[in-house]
């Protein structure tokens, strides 16, 4: 079985990259790298978060009350389950580490949030102080220029925070969407749970909940995460090359779209009179070249593990066969099934998830990115690939 032709790069290699470990040589080297650092910021990070969260929950209940909250938490629950399963399937070639995933939701649900309420708060304070009314282009500027920047930005926060933090896992654009997504429709959950409670505050019958579910939670589940993912993509394909001080400027730049798309999506409750058409001709194509882009970049990763699987394949650590069966999802999947119905299912999983990462480490090897950090994970990554063939071969003589 053979792998895929190679796609091109969106990245030159470096000048004189560094060989491949030899099959011949001991697998790890050097001492265990201690992550006591990650491990501190980990928890002062998650403690903080769940105070913010508690605090955002408090204000929600304060103004919605505690039948709305819970009505409107329940209906929230299903887009963001839509959502997440498209995450999933975004993330399943080389899964992000839960930890990082938990904290980019909570990131979104709580700390983005919190930023937007603070800072309209503060614009409140301030037009209160100068007498502006409430009229439209109080109404505009607040809409389509305020939040739009905001709470871009304070998404995007959470995106350099991961990069900072997590950046052995920070591997490509993909990376960037997924954790980018998860902020976003961590975001919009609350966001959706304020929404669904007002309405029900509001309604005058079913029927008005009813069309801002169909809107919000039916119709427009990923538009959050659409805005935020341009920032993850800019993110993303700058992980490769740049210093953590750098991705500054990335962020910066990435929050451009995500900026211009979130205004037109918000400029449209104040200039479109046909919601529903103006969302099948302009939204729709939207999120469909939206998903275009992401089907685009998972194949760009199956051949970068293609392309960099077939180097360590030439040193002797896989088979032809295993390149080609651990490059493709329907290859893995065969595989996968023939290795549970030997009860070696879990050996299975090892051997494919260290490979690929192994291609990713590989990857920072070539670009520059890290050295002694990749070289350290390849190591470690090898001997893992080694221990699973070892359980497989155990088991199925």
């Amino acid at each position: 079985m053979t792998g895929p032709a190679p796609a091109s790069t969106l990245e030159q290699p470096a000048q004189n990259p560094e060989p491949v470990l030899e099959s011949t040589q001991p697998i790890a080297s050097g001492r265990e790298r201690r992550d006591n650092t990650v491990f501190v910021l980990a928890v002062i990070g998650y403690s903080l978060l769940s105070l913010i969260a508690l605090a955002v929950m408090v204000y929600l209940l304060s103004f919605l009350g505690a039948t709305a909250f819970i009505v409107a938490g329940l209906l929230a629950v299903i887009p963001l389950a839509i959502v997440l399963v498209g995450i999933t399937w975004i993330d399943r070639w080389e899964p992000e580490p839960r930890g990082a995933l938990v904290f980019a939701f909570l990131w979104g649900a709580a700390a983005s949030v919190a930023i937007a309420l603070i800072f309209d708060l503060g614009v409140q304070l301030i037009a209160a102080v100068v007498g502006v009314g409430d009229g439209f282009w109080t109404l505009f500027l607040g809409l389509v220029v305020q939040a739009p920047i905001v709470e871009e930005a304070g998404k995007g926060l959470g995106l350099l925070i991961l990069f900072w933090t997590v950046r052995r896992q920070f591997d490509g654009p993909v990376d960037g969407i997924v954790y980018g997504a998860m902020i976003a429709v961590g975001f919009a959950f609350t966001e959706n749970i304020q929404y669904f409670g007002l309405a029900l505050g509001d309604a005058q019958g079913p029927g008005d909940v009813g069309e801002i579910f169909l809107m919000r939670g039916l119709m427009s589940p990923f538009a959050h995460v659409m805005f935020t993912a341009c920032t993850g993509i800019v993110v993303g394909l700058a992980s490769r090359r740049s210093s953590p001080l750098g991705m500054v400027g990335w962020l910066v730049l990435g929050l451009v779209p995500a900026i211009l798309l979130h205004a037109f999506w918000n400029g449209s409750a104040l200039f479109v009179t046909d919601f529903y058409a103006y969302y099948f001709a302009v939204q729709v194509p939207l999120f469909i070249i939206g998903f275009l882009i992401v089907y685009f970049l998972r194949t760009q990763e199956r051949a970068l593990t293609w392309r960099h699987l077939q180097e360590y394949a030439a040193a002797g650590w896989f088979t032809a066969q295993e390149v080609g069966m651990l490059s493709t999802g329907q290859g893995r999947r065969a595989a996968l099934a023939w290795a549970k119905s030997h009860g070696v299912g879990d050996a299975f999983e090892q051997f494919s998830r260290s490979a690929t990462r192994l291609a990713f480490a590989r990857h920072r090897i070539v670009l520059g990115r890290d050295r002694a950090v990749a070289h350290y994970d390849e190591g470690v990554l090898l001997e893992k690939i080694v221990d699973a063939r070892r359980r497989m071969q155990g088991s199925t003589r």
